[in-house]
């Protein structure tokens, strides 16, 4: 699934050779780690799987751009991609009768607001593979600098979709409901969820960086009403 404490070791690569020379480029951070998390939305079980974090540091084309360094205040522009794991009765044997949910990957993007201290943001995000529905974030982080290696940041989190994605992942076609031992359901678009998010990275170099996060989400509206929800506490 989309989320879990993970332990994730980053590096920062520079695309494109002729960055410097043209003043275009991107660089970017990216992870992957173990982490520990619900099997699928609404999963009362924790079970193991790998870990992904992407990070966008900076994005320059013909001089334009955005640089992303922990010290640039105001509002920023950065892109946003998530990925959720594929659904399925094999893996789940309670799901028996229910279709099987491919794996979905979002893009997108939103801005943010920085300053020193804390940060506020609002993502929007669209499942260009899988679900092909909309879903949007909301957050702030307060962080925490002891040292120039060490950050710590923490905030709440709001998650809301639209009806085809709350349908896809909360909702129970007649045909699904008479194959399998769960209501009819129609699983509409609001509120998903809301938590909070906790983060800790430490930079061993440059180049190099640790990152533990922890995340507490509870389901709310139609996906805590869904009989496909065995828990609104979703902790990873």
């Amino acid at each position: 699934m989309h989320r879990f404490i993970a332990i994730l070791a980053t590096i920062a690569a520079p695309l494109g050779a002729a960055a410097q020379e043209n003043d275009a480029g991107v660089t970017f951070r990216f992870g992957a780690g173990p982490g520990i998390g619900p099997g699928y939305f609404g999963d009362d079980d924790i079970a193991g799987r790998p870990a992904f974090k992407f990070e966008l540091e900076e994005l320059r084309l013909g001089g334009v751009g955005r640089t992303g360094a922990a010290d640039d205040y105001g509002i920023d522009f950065a892109g946003s991609v998530r990925f959720i794991g594929e659904r399925t009765a094999d893996d789940d044997p309670e799901l028996a009768g229910l279709a099987d949910i491919d794996r979905a990957f979002e893009l997108g993007g939103g801005l943010s607001y920085n300053a020193p201290g804390y940060a506020v943001f609002a993502k929007l995000r669209y499942g260009v593979i899988g679900h092909e529905s909309f879903v949007a974030e909301l957050g702030s982080d307060i962080y925490y600098r002891p040292t120039d290696q060490l950050t710590f940041k923490a905030g709440p989190r709001l998650l809301l979709g639209d009806d085809t994605y709350a349908q896809t992942y909360f909702g129970v076609t007649a045909e699904e409901s008479a194959a399998s031992s769960f209501d009819a359901f129609d699983a509409r678009g609001g509120i998903i969820s809301a938590g909070a998010r906790a983060e800790a990275k430490y930079a061993i170099s440059d180049d190099w960086e640790v990152v533990g996060t922890i995340r507490y989400d509870q389901l709310r509206d139609d996906a805590a009403g869904s009989p496909i929800t065995q828990s609104d506490d979703q902790i990873s």
